[in-house]
């Protein structure tokens, strides 16, 4: 599947005036997740553009903030990992304005808990060494910025050649689908890829009117998929590696594109 620009560990590719890619391609518009599950990073690995959705409301109870660690001997075995967050506007507050309580005490707890749970891993130097721009980023203070940057640094780890922009800097009119579907043609494409999750709301007739077709992601739900949409993708990078990994989404990648053609 061919992809457009390098996407980077530290600045987006779109962070002061957006490089749109050439026309066409699978677009994925998707909030920064904190280390995401497998089947999230499986999405955006599919896809050519990842539009990071971070101008939105902060939810406690999803996963921008926090992730799931499996252990790495049985994945069933899991304990939550999360950053403190601060709301300066309280409810209302977007995900790119949530602070973070204490970075420092936040990079440091989060970086023992990786360690306590992956650092058995034959794969952990490497692994470890990715990671280290996401304990660069809590110096930022803001948890959205953390989140991006941990799943940038996995997209790299796997090789994907992707663009990346955000939401904010791209032109779009309110209403829930409404909004996809102008951030998705405001890349070029003419496929939006759309997770099981998204399907359960989303409006198609948006996209139909800007002749995008709306393309439902359903990965393989077996074998270590089976844990993919609870648990965070470090645990099948910890246990296959990096390359092993990287093959494996390839694989559904291109029976996905196999099934569009």
């Amino acid at each position: 599947m061919p992809h457009t620009n390098p996407s980077s560990a530290t600045a987006s590719p779109a962070a002061s005036s957006p490089d749109l890619p050439a026309a066409g391609g699978l677009c994925a518009v998707h909030q920064p997740n904190l280390f995401p599950r497998l089947t999230t990073l499986a999405k955006l690995f599919a896809a050519d553009t990842w539009v990071v959705l971070d101008d939105v409301q902060f939810t406690r109870r999803d996963y921008q903030h926090r992730t799931r660690l499996a252990a790495l001997s049985d994945p069933d075995r899991t304990q939550w990992l999360s950053i403190p967050t601060h709301l300066p506007q309280g409810r209302q507050t977007t995900l790119q304005a949530a602070l973070i309580v204490d970075p420092a005490h936040a990079r440091r707890r989060t970086s023992a808990m990786l360690r306590q749970a992956y650092g058995a891993s034959p794969h952990w130097a490497a692994l470890a060494q990715a990671l280290e721009p996401v304990e660069a980023a809590f110096s930022s203070g803001r948890t959205a910025t953390v989140a991006e940057t941990s799943t940038r640094i996995l997209l790299d780890l796997l090789g994907w050649r992707g663009q990346i922009l955000r939401s904010g800097q791209l032109p779009a009119r309110p209403g829930r689908s409404q909004r996809l579907a102008d951030l998705a043609a405001a890349t070029s494409t003419d496929r939006y890829l759309c997770g099981t999750g998204g399907m359960r709301y989303l409006d198609e007739a948006p996209f139909a009117a800007q002749a995008i077709t709306v393309v439902p992601f359903r990965p393989p739900t077996t074998n270590i998929w089976s844990s993919g949409r609870q648990v965070s993708a470090l645990w099948a990078l910890a246990t296959l590696g990096p390359a092993d990994l990287t093959d494996r989404l390839r694989a559904v990648t291109v029976a996905h594109n196999m099934g569009l053609s």
